[in-house]
């Protein structure tokens, strides 16, 4: 801890190991609990400043990707996490029965770690992490980056074969030179959980929602919305067996490829494939955005989705905010394009860093990463370990809970970006069909990923399957298939950002579904009373205010708590977004029980999903058993018999 000593002044190193040496020292000047809470406040100006200059080092590599940033951003880290666990081992020290609540729980959340105890197979995973990184981020196929190229590919071509091989290609180039750097990343990442008292790398991460049932949890949630994603899944297979006659079935899995999105999380891009009716106006903003002065850099761009947050109340973002962030892709280096938000903790420094393409949804994107940006400014004076969302889904939800107005037809025109829009039943089932294109697709995809992780920790998925059982998730779970045969020479799961950069993925999902919560909690409290996917709350105090009094507390209070504060529950809940896209999935059902085509795939059941066969009372489902409308109908009747 040389290091330390010669980058603090003298008396506050001194101060800091003091207040450890006399830990539970009950015959001493001080009371356990005056001694943790120094202690508490020496560990975090210590965290605060080692955390700062490893950011500003993590900072340097994504925006300049080299060898040399590589390395420094290593070094720094190593300075952070040796500090971290010279805190730890202090603050293990403390008899947390003697601690009042929120001491005792501050002190917990200090002592927990997953990091290797042994420095040299600490720093080796370190590099294997950074290479990871960096084998994604440089990755090109031919020419093509992923970002802008081969995401455009994706997005805009409608040619089988191009869209082939940009899929084919970029895994190629990124996920399959990453196979066995991924073996001994988990190997070590799991090797310092289990040195940190938990039985894999998995439980750790599941350890952050301070639940014991995550798992059952999240099942739970998406079999409640599996009905929902089996319609969409119907409907656009069929409109795509249109589009490539021969190459997409009836009643089978739909290749991966042709979905609009390198990962297939996100179907929105081929909007126009499945559109429902064409005889309305776009609700794909790009063209108007490009052409109006207000909004055609990636600055302006920005400055909208700031004016959001402020037009509700919300926090201003600081002055240095534009200075100090990436908007723009650079010519002269390689970056990481992936839109993230950053915390530097010190100064107020708080930049988003994003390729910005002035398209539509790079406007919805730059909701999403603003949304945690306002996040980190409403907890900012929170003690250091409470300083992060209630639970990672809190997080990702709050930007989304955002765009949830932004994307509705009614903000875009008051923005002047939608044109001759007029709203009637088509019109709305237009808007909800391409938000379904963005949300309910993406729900197995975020529930999926960390499923395969999960078991990869635990032992269950071994390094022979790695492939092999991605792909039976996918299968599972979305749908989907690979366009071309795969095999263990292959590792697709690495073709996805999160996976190289160990970036736990559950929290999308669970943000999926707390959006929509928030979002009826807001609309409420702005008090609309018409239907949810039509409200905005773009200038409303009150639902600000709400949303304000949620994201002060960062981590504070246990999730259950926040998510009470905001929408009067404790408990997660898919019946908001269910409400949401309720007119839609009717659609769905009569426009499946017209067209006659069908829904699932093969190996799965379509439980849940109704049938066609329909009477003056009801609608049957698909396993036989008849909704209630129709059992009331058949009692009433039989009763009618038995009086006459």
């Amino acid at each position: 801890m040389q290091f330390l000593k010669e980058s603090l002044p003298y008396p506050f190193w001194f101060s800091f190991l003091a207040v450890a040496a006399t830990n539970g020292d009950d015959n001493g000047n001080q009371t356990t609990q005056a001694q943790a809470e120094l202690f508490l406040k020496n560990a975090y100006k210590i965290l605060t400043e080692y955390s700062y200059k490893s950011s500003l080092a993590a900072w340097a590599r994504a925006t300049n990707i080299t060898d040399y940033n590589s390395q420094v951003e290593i070094k720094a880290y190593l300075a952070y996490t040796e500090v971290y666990a010279e805190v730890q081992k202090n603050a293990s020290k403390f008899d947390l029965n003697k601690l009042d609540y929120d001491t005792s729980r501050q002190i917990r959340m200090l002592s927990n770690s997953t990091n290797l105890k042994n420095q040299t197979e600490f720093e080796e995973s370190e590099k294997l992490g950074s290479r990871l990184s960096k084998l994604y981020s440089t990755a090109k196929v031919g020419n093509n980056s992923l970002s802008p190229q081969l995401v455009n590919i994706m997005a805009k071509s409608r040619d089988y074969d191009e869209l082939l091989q940009a899929w084919w290609g970029w895994r190629n180039e990124s996920g399959r030179k990453m196979r066995d750097v991924y073996r001994r990343f988990v190997e070590l990442k799991n090797k310092g959980a289990r040195e940190n008292g938990y039985t894999d790398r998995g439980q750790a991460w599941r350890g952050r929602y301070e639940v014991d049932d995550l798992g059952n949890i999240v099942e739970k949630l998406w079999n409640d919305l599996r009905p929902l994603y089996l319609e969409m899944h119907a409907y656009v297979r069929y409109k795509l067996t249109k589009t490539y006659r021969g190459k997409v079935l009836e009643n089978d899995y739909i290749p991966a490829h042709l979905l609009g999105n390198m990962w297939a999380q996100s179907w929105v891009n081929i909007y126009d494939l499945v559109e429902p009716y064409k005889n309305k106006p776009s609700l794909d903003v790009t063209s108007n955005l490009k052409k109006d002065s207000r909004y055609n850099t990636p600055e302006k761009l920005t400055k909208l989705a700031e004016s959001f947050f402020e037009s509700i109340g919300l926090k201003k973002l600081p002055a240095n905010f534009y200075k100090n962030s990436l908007l723009q892709k650079p010519k002269d280096r390689d970056v990481v394009c992936h839109a993230s938000a950053w915390d530097f903790l010190l100064y107020q420094d708080v930049r988003i860093k994003q390729c910005v393409e002035i398209t539509h949804n790079h406007l919805v994107t730059l909701h999403h990463e603003l949304g945690h940006i306002q996040y980190y400014l409403q907890y900012g004076n929170l003690p250091y370990v409470y300083r992060t969302g209630a639970n990672p889904g809190f997080h990702e939800a709050v930007g989304d809970l955002m765009s949830l107005s932004v994307d509705t037809p009614g903000h875009l025109e008051t923005l002047g970006l939608l044109k001759d829009y007029k709203s009637d039943n088509e019109a709305d089932i237009n808007a909800l069909m391409k938000m379904a294109m963005r949300k309910v697709a993406f729900l197995p995809f975020g529930y999926l990923i960390d499923q395969w992780r999960w078991n990869v920790f635990n032992g269950k998925i071994s390094e022979k399957e790695y492939n092999a059982k991605w792909w039976e998730l996918r299968r599972k779970y979305q749908g989907i298939k690979p366009p071309v045969p795969r095999s263990e020479d292959d590792f697709d799961p690495g073709a996805k950002y999160h996976i190289p950069s160990d970036t736990p993925y559950i929290r999308y999902f669970i943000s999926y579904v707390l959006q929509f919560q928030f979002h009826k909690a807001a609309c409420k409290a702005k008090g609309f009373t018409g239907s949810l996917f039509k409200c905005s709350i773009h200038k409303s105090k009150a639902a600000g205010k709400k949303i304000g009094a949620m994201l002060e507390l960062g981590k504070s209070k246990p999730w259950p708590i926040a998510l009470e504060k905001m929408t009067g529950s404790k408990n997660m809940s898919v019946a908001p977004i269910k409400e949401y896209f309720e007119p839609l999935r009717k659609w769905l059902v009569k426009e499946r029980c017209d067209k006659k085509y069908k829904v699932g795939w093969p190996g799965q059941s379509a439980d849940g999903v109704q049938d066609c066969e329909t009477t003056s009372a009801g609608v049957k489902n698909v396993n036989g058993k008849y909704s209630s409308a129709i059992l009331l109908f058949v009692a009433s009747l039989l009763q009618f018999v038995v009086s006459m």
